[in-house]
């Protein structure tokens, strides 16, 4: 059994259909009373959308329900599904807390609330009886004042038990107008000493590379290989990683085929740049894990031994991963460790007589 490690996941595109549809009808008949029935809102929160836009919108839905009474209920089913039919041994998972907190408060009163936003969402991620190592990655957001993502940074290095890193999301498109913050922004993560990812270079026109020196990993950024394949030999000196979730380009009109992903694999192969591959949103895509691998390997994309290069890589770059290796060599060492005893016996029997 392969065991595995998701390294972007949004906690807003978590929730799988009908776990959500279940929520609706028990807490807000307002939304579920939108649709004639559960099968009306699969195909509406499933299908694909036209623009990376549009398709952001859906987390708007998600974000409001979220409270901080209702994420403990959202994330035990999160971890339950993940464990039993992803095999999930390592979680990140990501979102910005200032998103789940009371609207009617004033921006002070949400910033200073965010904090139990990471305390509920943490300690609902650690279940005994599914025990997936997890931890958080704080999103900034480029629709949110520079205050309150100065905020989100400072808030994830209080919480080294809980978070692992910060990211930024929202729409690469907008990063453009903002671009000094985020740089000031990352620079005091670097100094704060905390891991950094971000939503970049996953569409044409979030192709920023001013951002890139200040990401130990990259959230998509597959327009590099497919577009900017001369920026892939830096990727590889500074030891970056591609966080590739390849239903989501189809999901938001990025690609308009998975063939489409074979360069990415190949170009990033070639240059010696690791490849992480991820679901981003997995609820909204109706897919788990699992899939993804497999969807790769039977469309021709990437090969059996890309395939566990790629699971190694997530190993290998996830933030907070305890273990110098991933789970199938420390299994392989215990059933050796079984081996050598059982092997040595026969040997020891005489000295014993």
């Amino acid at each position: 059994m392969s065991l595995y490690a998701e390294l972007h996941r949004h906690l807003g595109g978590s929730v799988v259909p009908r776990i959500l549809w279940r929520y609706f009808q028990r807490n807000r008949p307002d939304l579920s009373g939108q649709f004639a029935d559960y099968a009306a809102f699969e195909q509406f929160y499933t299908q694909p959308r036209k623009t990376l836009a549009e398709y952001l919108e859906l987390h708007t839905l998600v974000e409001s329900v979220q409270t901080q009474e209702a994420l403990p209920y959202f994330i035990y089913r999160l971890i339950r599904g993940a464990y039993i039919f992803e095999n999930l041994a390592y979680l990140e998972l990501r979102y910005t807390p200032y998103l789940r907190t009371p609207e009617h408060l004033s921006q002070t009163q949400r910033i200073e609330a965010m904090a139990n936003i990471v305390e509920v969402v943490g300690r609902a991620s650690q279940q005994v009886e599914y025990p997936i190592v997890t931890r958080q990655i704080l999103c900034m957001h480029s629709r949110l004042p520079y205050e309150v993502n100065r905020a989100i940074v400072e808030l994830a290095a209080q919480y080294p038990e809980y978070v692992c890193a910060v990211d930024v999301a929202g729409g690469d498109a907008q990063y453009v107008e903002r671009m000094e913050d985020f740089i000031q922004l990352y620079q005091r993560a670097q100094q704060l000493g905390l891991n950094t990812t971000g939503h970049l270079y996953e569409t044409t026109a979030g192709c920023h590379p001013q951002l890139l020196p200040y990401l130990m990993r990259i959230g998509h950024g597959i327009q590099i290989p497919l577009h900017y394949p001369e920026l892939l030999s830096d990727l590889a000196a500074r030891g970056q990683c591609l966080e590739v979730c390849p239903t989501t380009y189809l999901k938001t009109g990025t690609l308009e085929d998975i063939h489409q992903l074979r360069t990415v694999f190949d170009r990033c192969f070639e240059a010696g740049v690791d490849i992480a591959i991820c679901t981003d949103n997995a609820g909204l895509h109706n897919v788990r894990l699992p899939f993804e691998y497999e969807s790769l390997l039977t469309h021709d994309v990437i090969g059996f031994d890309a395939l566990q290069a790629c699971q190694e890589a997530s190993f290998r770059h996830a933030f907070a991963w305890p273990h110098n290796h991933p789970p199938s060599a420390l299994l392989t060492d215990m059933l050796q460790g079984v081996n050598g005893v059982e092997d040595r016996e026969p040997a020891l029997a005489p000295a014993l007589d």
